[in-house]
Parts: C-alpha cells; structure tokens; sequence
C-alpha cells in the first residue's frame, strides 16, 4: 500500500508542477487600460514549408496586427508554395533567408534574418501555425510594457483529428518544465516571443543561440543570465495554434527534436518532480494492464481509485492546454506508452544518431555538443 500512496502523492504532484498559468483572457482587462497607440513593432515570421498554414495566420494578421506594426515572413528554402502565398498579402514583406551557414540550426537563423528588419521599437517573432484574434496581440504589448525583457506565449494547441490527441501529455509537460505557471519561468515557447530590438541586440538575439535545435530555451537563458524578466503567458482563448497538421510521422519528428534537447535545459528539481509525475502515471498503467491480465498484487479497487485520480487531474491540465476531449484523458494509458517511446526514440536521437529529422533537414544534436555563447 506504500507504493500506492506514493503513486497518489506524486500525481498530486501534477499540479504543483503545473502551477498557475496566467492566460491571454485572464489578463485582457490589463490591455484595456493601454491606449490604442500606434506600434513601433515588428513581427518576423520564419517560415519553412508551411503553405498549410501561413495563409491562415496571414489572414489574421490583416485585422489582428496592432496599428503601425509591420510583418517580415521569412522565406527558410522552402520548396512548396510558402513564398507565393506570403507574397500574395499586400502588407508582407517577404525576404528568403540565405544558404544557411555552418553552426547554424534554420529556425535561429531565419528568425536573425527576420530581426535585421527591426531597427527600433519592439520585435515578435511568431511561429506560422499560429493563429490569432484580433486585440489579441495588444494583450501581449500590454505585458510587455508591464514586464519588459521577454514575453512570451504557449499558444492553445487547437487539435483536429484523432493522431493529434497524443500531443497532451507533451503539452503539460512542457508547460511543467518552462515553469510557465510559476512566478519565476526558466523557459519560454517559440511560437510567440516578443522582445524590445534593444534587448534583442544587447543578449545577443539568435546570433547568440544559433546553434541551439530548441532555440527558445536557449533564448531565454541568455535573457536571464543578463538579468532581464521573463513572463510567460497560455493562449486561450485568442491566441492558439495547431502543432502537428500533417500527420503522424511529422508529430513524433517534431516531439522527438524537443526533447533531444529539451530535458537537460529542465531545471534539475522541477525535472524531478516531473519524472515522478510521469512515472506515476506509468505505474498506474502497469497495473491497469496486471488487472486485465489477472496478475495485479494489488486490489483492484485500489487501481481503480488511482486511475480515477489521475483522470480528474488530466482532464484539468489538458482542457488548460488544449482542445483535448474528455476521451484523451480516460485514455491517457495510450499516451503514457506513446510518451515512453518518444522518450526512447530521443534518447537514441541524441546519444547515437547525434541528429534528428525535422522538414527535411537533419539537425545535429548530443549532450556534448558544444555550449550556446555567453555573450556576443
């Protein structure tokens, strides 16, 4: 029974570690007590093979820009329709990144290309799956004029067909890990980062992580060795995004390259407790599997309960994540399984391969590779 209370106390744990996410609608009334000022504000998009999304942001942005602000789509080699749909939007700018240089990982160097158009004011980058409502943005403006260094936002991951639901559990846990619902974060999330050009230039901007595969972890600690604040925000319910459209395939590349790298950036005592968390939920599912074999040592009803708890938990963090029906938390054995093997494939990935795959490039990866810049 020990074991058992232990299972309990680390799923209880769920929520510590998950914390208390502030959201875009949570914060609204703060962006209503700005003027609608024009904005001196510059938003890069990096873009690489996404003609089954940049249209849909684009479409927003023409209502959702704040006032003054520009739009810069970065054009990263893509080989599909990406330019001509960013071309097509009179108030783009489309620039195409140069080959890309030795030491660089593409997303770090789209983005720093991107950021060369912003001499002044303010620099967001946004991913281009990213979709946005309009005010939106301002909100995000408004908790930079109250926080200043970098702002950033977890977009609500919006999912559509049945694959996508696997993505849950890799939602929570990345909010777990940047500590995004604690006061003090140590990550922030690439889809929506916003910065001042100043601040931007003085930590070093992309030049300065250029080498990093999850470049705004990367970012972010180079914010912070600097001093300088980090907020973070969720998106729901005006600023959500849709990770992994294509297919299968796409989101367990996508996953594997987060966590080749994501896990050592992990503070070492939130990463703890979010193992235990995890391995809760994966002991909880050996013995659902021992029941169904007649081979459990331990009552039934006393899986039951466990299973009963960790449901009522997920099905709390993956409504603050995500679009995740009520059917993706009963399920959630399925998701502990498929997380397992993501972990098993990264592992690989970084300690034999010293690569991953992600839109057609390979990306090197390893725990010795050498260390982002200090400084620039």
């Amino acid at each position: 029974m020990t074991t058992v209370w232990l299972v309990l106390l680390a799923v209880g744990g769920g929520f510590f570690a998950f914390g208390r996410l502030r959201t875009v609608g949570s914060v609204t009334p703060a962006a209503e007590v700005a003027d609608r000022r024009r904005h001196d504000l510059t938003i890069v998009i990096p873009a690489r093979n996404e003609e089954a999304s940049l249209g849909n942001l684009l479409s927003d942005l023409e209502s959702a820009r704040p006032e003054g602000s520009r739009v810069v789509v970065v054009d990263d080699h893509s080989t599909d329709r990406t330019h001509e749909i960013a071309s097509s939007f009179g108030f783009v700018d489309v620039v195409r990144a140069p080959e890309l240089p030795p030491g660089w990982c593409g997303k770090p160097w789209a983005c720093h290309n991107g950021s060369l158009h912003a001499t002044s004011g303010r620099l967001m980058f946004l991913d281009a799956d990213v979709r946005i409502d309009p005010g939106a943005l301002e909100v995000v403006l408004a908790e930079h004029d109250l926080h200043g260094g970098l702002v950033s936002v977890q977009p609500w991951h919006t999912v559509i067909r049945p694959y996508e639901h696997l993505s849950a559990l890799f939602n929570v846990i990345g909010v777990m890990g940047a500590g995004a619902g604690r006061a003090t974060p140590t990550g922030v999330f690439g889809p929506v980062i916003l910065t001042s050009v100043t601040d931007y230039r003085v930590c070093g901007g992309h030049e300065s992580v250029r080498s990093a595969v999850v470049e705004d972890l990367a970012l972010c600690r180079r914010y912070q060795d600097d001093g300088r604040a980090v907020a973070v925000l969720g998106g729901r319910p005006s600023i959500r995004f849709r990770m992994y459209p294509v297919g299968l395939r796409q989101l367990m590349e996508g996953w594997t390259k987060n966590f080749a790298t994501g896990a050592v950036s992990t503070n070492f005592r939130w990463l703890v407790i979010i193992f235990a968390w995890v391995t809760a939920l994966l002991s909880i599912t050996v013995q659902l599997s021992q029941q169904a074999l007649g081979a459990a040592e331990v009552p039934i009803w006393v899986t039951a309960v466990a299973y009963v708890v960790a449901v009522a938990q997920l099905l709390v963090l993956f409504r603050r994540v995500g679009s995740f029906s009520p059917l993706t938390a009963l399920l959630f054995p399925v998701l502990v399984v498929f997380f397992f093997a993501i972990f098993v494939s990264s592992v690989y990935s970084t300690a034999f391969r010293r690569s991953v795959s992600w839109r057609g490039r390979e990306i090197a990866v390893g725990w010795h590779r050498p260390p982002v810049e200090s400084g620039s």
